[in-house]
């Protein structure tokens, strides 16, 4: 594959994909509209004067949740935007909160800096925001016209733009039939190969003008543009979304002290499905095949389940903010492998 790609994870969701949705009023939608925060607080559920790490902060509303309990909070997100703007937002926090642009997936540097050597709990709200894909000059909504870059950060790596242009036609294929399970994956890539070969793709709606000729109509989904599946495999594709998702996790796993707890928020199937394997695996004593008689993986727990079926969002919630409707949240404790 492209040397453009980072190598793909082994791991791959099975089953239907379950996509994020376009918000249907995005003018409505701003960083303040954090999903699941009460649940997610509550299960967290941090001692006062602890230490807790948001991820992925966005505009701090997951933070000034967990702020309000009494919990300083280490708040961490690649994007620069959002850093500033949780800047601001919090900033009648003084130092309770302190914020860093940089990938979950290295917290443990961060704290490092810091002194910290282990944390009371975790927080990873993952996927794209509002407030990303409102800005049309980010490119990661189909809705809105601009140019085609998807980057969280957009200081580094290579652009969607980037990818619909130079990836081999097989390749760009796969990317979106892996990272969107879309079935007329071979079809698009192929239209994206003539389209690009008459000028460079650069914006938002000539990609999605793109996918609309290509999906027959008949086939458009009822809930989403016929582009999501193929956009949101770009946007995965250009931020390493499942390879950070799988280090940030066992980051988070290592960071965390016995009895702090760590909670997931995920909005598609493909984050969700190895958010809970990975969990499931933590949480189990023995990883050995199941045909083996004997264990000899000397694998132990260490972290402990705390809901075996994923949180969703209640009626109130989802009247609320529509771009819910797909969150699922996952919670799990640190044990103590000491005694």
């Amino acid at each position: 594959m492209n040397a453009l790609l980072f190598e793909r994870p082994v791991w791959f969701a099975t089953g239907p994909l379950v996509l994020e949705e376009e918000p249907q009023e995005m003018e409505d939608f701003t960083y303040h509209r954090p999903v699941l925060a009460a649940e997610a607080v509550e299960l967290l559920a941090p001692h006062p004067g602890s230490l807790v790490v948001d991820g992925t902060v966005g505009g701090g509303g997951h933070t000034e949740a967990i702020l309000k309990i009494g919990v300083d909070v280490l708040a961490l997100d690649q994007d620069p935007d959002a850093i500033e703007q949780a800047r601001e937002e919090l900033a009648h926090f003084g130092g309770r909160v302190t914020l860093r642009q940089i990938n979950f997936r290295e917290a443990d540097k961060i704290l490092d800096e810091l002194g910290v050597e282990k944390i009371g709990g975790a927080l990873l709200d993952l996927g794209v925001s509002s407030r990303q894909l409102e800005n049309a000059a980010r490119g990661f909504s189909m809705m809105r016209n601009g140019p085609l870059d998807m980057r969280m950060d957009r200081e580094s790596g290579v652009t969607a733009a980037d990818l619909v242009n130079t990836l081999p036609v097989d390749d760009l294929g796969q990317v979106i039939r892996d990272y969107g399970d879309e079935r007329f994956a071979r079809a698009i890539a192929s239209a994206i190969g003539r389209a690009r070969a008459q000028k460079p793709i650069t914006r938002t709606e000539d990609l999605r003008g793109i996918v609309e000729a290509t999906v027959p109509r008949r086939f458009w989904p009822k809930r989403i543009h016929p582009a999501t599946r193929t956009f949101q495999a770009l946007r995965i594709a250009v931020n390493h979304e499942l390879e950070s998702l799988e280090r940030g996790l066992q980051a988070s796993i290592h960071i965390l002290r016995p009895g702090g707890r760590l909670g997931v928020i995920s909005f598609h199937s493909l984050e969700d499905t190895l958010v809970k394997n990975a969990l499931h695996v933590a949480a189990q004593n023995c990883v050995c095949p199941p045909q083996q008689p004997h264990c000899t993986c000397a694998h132990r727990a260490t972290l402990l389940l705390l809901n075996r079926k994923a949180i969703r969002p209640d009626v109130a919630e989802l009247a609320a903010n529509p771009r819910s409707r797909s969150a699922r949240l996952r919670v799990a404790e640190k044990l103590d492998n000491k005694s």
